[in-house]
């Protein structure tokens, strides 16, 4: 049997961080403040709403 010291998983679970990173949704300035001006109208806090939509 072939034994592996897990070097194989470290690339691949890279390789999945760089696809992620690629395709995340790119938010501009005035989305961004679109997003927190809405929020603070419902009362919620600015981080937690960034949290929230993963901006």
């Amino acid at each position: 049997m072939r034994q592996t010291n897990g070097t194989g998983r470290r690339s691949s679970e890279k390789i999945v961080k760089d696809i992620k990173r690629a395709t995340r949704k790119q938010y501009s300035s005035e989305e961004k403040i679109r997003i927190v001006n809405g929020g603070a109208i419902l009362g919620h806090s600015s981080g937690g709403i960034m949290r929230s939509r993963a901006v």
